[in-house]
């Protein structure tokens, strides 16, 4: 029974001895740096903590899965990042653990029992002989050692004298400054990790909430009350003229939220701009009260420049809408073509809205005040312009499928022609696709709509074809062939407005098909029906301007009715049957703060300052020991020593070639000081007594 216990215990010390051999390996340390590098750097080139869907738009299905699985929107406070500075902390902290003993014992020891024999054998090493006593050796020995700024022992035995040196200790002593370094640091990051809110999470004491909520219906589970967290990194978004005592704490597929101690009203948002309308800097007038004393602070913080209270800062991270609240036509594009409401919105939320029994659903996502792009100057030269605000927005049908649109509020000038954009994104991920639509002598978007709703008007471009129709000589005798002639046409400009110019082209060869045509004959009635289309097209547009008192026909009309054309064949692919025109705003903003308690940081700059210390010690300071042994190696006439052997030896802890100067500098001067005359051998030869072995 005893000898099993006895296996046991050495079976146990053997396993905890090789587990120990393997947290203090370089293999192991080095394969854990190379993994934390190549993390950080994934987290410096990769934006952390943006929206999943920017992710998602800008690497696509398959690289968003691979990212979501390795948490690499968010490394730092990923579980396996954490675990490996877990192992690296262990490994870190054994090696410590097993060399720091040994490391001061040696700082503090002169090996005063190294042997001639040993000294013989180190790398540089050197024995003469000298007919001085011994006492003046030592002496002579000892005064060369406290010039070059060696801390010297000296001790007798057995007839021989050893005097044994050294200097650099604090070469030792950046050993362990750097691995202590590194360990204050890894514990000043666990400290600031979220390791000990996911240890919450696992047993139970907080739940993860992935519902997007208002603070006030976040249950009581996912609150945590202030100074639980040692560290933490939270945002919350705060609207102009509004206050929160909240930060928003992302964990795995939800949040949770972080109650402060003091309240933070945003009394004002505003952004300084450039020249050029480029944004300069973003800043927020912040108001900061003090829940349990009522103190108050006004600072004004923007990009790098945080309000800093009681251990929390308050960054400026970033800003967006608060609400902004707007005023808009809504131009119906479909079925009753050309009627218009005008209608109110705000930012963040819903607006519906019915048109001829039709419900509508416009989800306002955003709205933007500048918008500088890059354009085409007079002179060829790319320039930044700005298109002036812009609302974000989805329309939603009933079946819950969405299209995003960009829509700005007045028109841009391109190459002299002003147009109203409307970007199109018609799914997640896809390019941002715009529609040009001109606008009117006025600027407005009045001209067009009503000439797009005329050519939807069945009946008055059947009205329009007939009184052309009758114009011509074949038509003017009326009846049932005139009718027949004007409803066919009609039927062509149906066929261009609905979808587009290529279906009128399929159409016209299809009917030439049926009346068997030779093609010259072909060729030439083609030619006319899209004369025909275009004559009715103009005659509409014409009665358009002069319905809007317009007599005098222009250029400018001219160039409108051929970019209005352009646009009549595109909006079937739109996407939405109504079109949104902004039309003016009250602009609110929010700012996004990040707030952030860091205890750990005071030791990671700690951590730092030791191992900067620890490894300028390790480069640039010399652990070094000489030893200098005398031994007797005659006797004269009164039975004392007269002559003796001089052998020296020295190590350092780095071999280098400095030391090899040293050495023999220190070795040839001592020889010079204590060898006798006719003892003296030529250093320059390496073959003779004297010189290093």
């Amino acid at each position: 029974m005893t000898s099993q216990a006895q296996t046991a215990r050495k079976r146990r010390r053997s396993l905890s001895s090789r587990l120990f051999t393997w947290l203090t390996s370089m293999n192991l340390a080095i394969a854990l740096l190379s993994i934390l590098a190549i993390a950080s750097v994934i987290g410096t080139v990769l934006q952390q903590n943006q929206p999943f869907n920017d992710y998602l738009i800008e690497f696509g299905p398959f690289w968003y899965e691979v990212f979501m699985t390795l948490k690499l929107n968010d490394v730092y406070s990923a579980g396996w990042f954490v675990l490996i500075l877990l192992f690296l902390l262990a490994s870190t902290s054994a090696c410590l653990t097993r060399n720091t003993p040994g490391f001061l014992r040696d700082i503090k020891s002169f090996k005063l029992n190294a042997q001639e024999k040993s000294l013989r054998a180190f790398a540089h090493s050197r024995q003469y002989e000298s007919d001085l006593p011994a006492a003046t050796i030592v002496e002579r020995t000892q005064g060369l050692f406290q010039q070059l700024g060696y801390k010297a022992r000296v001790k007798e035995r057995d007839g021989e004298t050893l005097v044994a040196a050294r200097k650099g200790g604090m070469n030792r002593i950046g050993y362990v400054l750097t691995h202590l370094g590194m360990v204050v640091i890894l514990v000043g990051g666990l400290i600031d990790s979220k390791m000990y809110l996911k240890a919450l999470n696992m047993v139970g004491v907080v739940e993860v909430e992935t519902r997007d909520l208002p603070v006030s219906q976040v249950p009581q589970e996912s609150h945590l009350p202030p100074g639980s967290l040692a560290g933490f990194r939270g945002s919350v978004n705060i609207p102009e003229g509004k206050w929160g005592d909240v930060a928003f704490i992302g964990l795995k597929d939800g949040y949770v939220v972080q109650n402060l101690p003091f309240k933070i009203e945003v009394e004002d948002f505003f952004v300084e701009f450039y020249d050029t309308g480029m944004p300069k800097s973003f800043n927020s007038n912040l108001k900061l009260t003090d829940k349990d004393t009522g103190e108050v602070i006004e600072e004004t913080i923007r990009v790098n420049h945080p309000l800093k209270y009681q251990g929390y800062n308050i960054f400026q991270s970033s800003f967006g809408d608060g609400g902004t609240e707007l005023e808009f036509n809504a131009w119906q594009l479909f079925g009753d073509a050309g009627t218009k409401q005008a209608l109110e919105g705000k930012v963040n939320q819903e607006r519906t809205f019915e048109f001829n029994g039709e419900k509508y659903t416009l989800e306002f996502r955003d709205f933007s005040l500048f918008n500088v792009n890059p354009t085409e100057g007079p002179d060829g030269n790319t320039e930044n312009t700005n298109f002036g605000p812009s609302v974000t927005f989805r329309v939603r049908d009933a079946a819950g499928q969405a299209i995003e649109y960009e829509n700005y509020f007045q028109p841009v000038d391109f190459d002299g022609t002003r147009y109203f954009l409307s970007g199109v994104t018609p799914e997640v991920g896809a390019q941002q696709q715009f529609l040009f639509i001109p606008a009117d002598r006025n600027g407005s978007l009045d001209t067009f709509m009503a000439f797009y709703a005329t050519l939807k008007d069945s009946d008055e471009i059947t009205r329009i074809a007939a009184d052309l129709v009758a114009q011509t000589p074949q038509g003017g005798q009326g009846g049932a062939a005139q009718s027949a002639a004007a409803r066919s046409i009609a039927d062509m400009v149906e066929t261009f407005v609905e979808q587009g110019f290529s279906a009128l082209g399929e159409q016209v060869d299809r009917q030439l098909a049926e009346r068997d045509m030779p093609p010259e004959m072909a060729d030439q009635a083609r030619e006319s029906s899209f004369r025909v289309v275009q004559s009715v097209l103009m005659r509409a547009y014409m009665e358009t301007l002069q319905a809007q008192g317009i007599e005098e026909f222009t250029d400018q009309d001219a160039e409108f009715f051929e970019n209005a054309l352009d646009v009549v064949t595109v909006i079937p692919n739109y996407g939405s049957p109504i079109f949104v025109a902004p039309t003016g705003f009250n602009h609110i903003q929010s700012t996004g703060l990040e707030i952030t308690r860091a205890p750990g940081m005071f030791w990671v700059y700690l951590g730092s300052l030791m191992l900067t210390l620890g490894i300028f010690m390790l480069f640039y300071i010399h652990y070094r020991r000489l030893w200098v042994l005398i031994k007797p190696a005659g006797v004269n006439d009164d039975g004392d020593s007269a002559h003796h052997r001089v052998v020296v030896a020295g190590t350092d802890a780095r071999k280098n070639i400095d030391f090899d100067q040293a050495f023999a500098q220190f070795s040839d001067e001592l020889q010079r000081q204590t060898e006798s005359n006719e003892h003296k051998n030529p250093p320059s030869d390496p073959d003779k007594p004297g010189r290093p072995e």
